[in-house]
């Protein structure tokens, strides 16, 4: 199981959320290449950055924050936020990151996600799906769509997505543990791989996660927060590639 540190970018700083709320920002870093670096010491590979500004509103402030990244840190970055049409996607893949996040459009505009399968890939095209008590989320999670989390999901599979990034927004930025259950009911609807986002707290929790066989998880406000150490998480988890 590969983990992904994470970066969440907004006005320029590295923050984290809670539960989606964008006035529940603090900032928790300096920089984003001098954070993106000590992944990298610790072993990482990848690293998962939002442009939450990007998420909100499509202004890609951050932009030239998380190009530096791509360019200088060594990771892969797995970037999303603000990816809502196809000159944007094409904006992001071509700048350099491994892998396009595609959320809000996915649901809005999947003409998106066929254009970006069709021209890169599935490696390097991933759909987000941001879920609150069983719908997806949209508009950097302000928006209920309507749409039920696992049924999108299936949705997204018929399409040929290899790799979905599922985010429980309750447990998000809460240290409160992934949504086990939510998680093993996605692996049981569909056959893509599966990027477990948001509580992931303890060793514990990345021993469950990679025990169950999911293929990622990412690692935010712990990180930051202190209560996992990012070695030795990827240690447990295993071969990172």
């Amino acid at each position: 199981m590969i983990l992904l540190p994470a970066i969440d970018m907004k006005d320029g700083r590295c923050v984290r959320l809670h539960k989606g709320v964008f006035r529940t920002a603090p900032q928790v870093a300096d920089s984003a290449l001098e954070t993106a670096k000590r992944f990298a010491d610790a072993g990482a590979k990848w690293v998962h950055m939002v442009d939450l500004d990007g998420a909100r509103d499509g202004v890609r402030k951050n932009f030239p924050y998380i190009y530096e990244v791509i360019q200088q840190s060594g990771l892969r970055v797995e970037l999303g936020g603000g990816i809502k049409s196809i000159p944007d996607v094409i904006t992001v893949v071509e700048s350099g990151a491994a892998r396009a996040v595609i959320g809000s459009a996915a649901v809005s505009h999947p003409e998106v996600v066929d254009y970006a399968l069709s021209q890169w890939g599935s490696e390097r095209v991933a759909v987000g799906i941001d879920c609150l008590n069983g719908r997806v989320r949209t508009a950097g999670w302000e928006e209920d769509s309507g749409l039920d989390c696992v049924e999108f999901a299936r949705q997204m599979e018929g399409k040929g997505v290899r790799t979905i990034i599922f985010t429980d927004i309750a447990t998000d930025g809460m240290l409160s543990g992934p949504s086990f259950v939510q998680l093993s009911d996605l692996q049981r609807a569909v056959n893509c791989d599966i990027v477990a986002s948001g509580g992931v707290t303890t060793l514990d929790d990345v021993r469950r996660l990679r025990d169950m066989g999911l293929y990622g998880a990412i690692i935010g406000k712990a990180y930051y927060a202190g209560t996992i150490d990012l070695a030795e998480a990827i240690k447990e988890a295993g071969a990172q590639c």
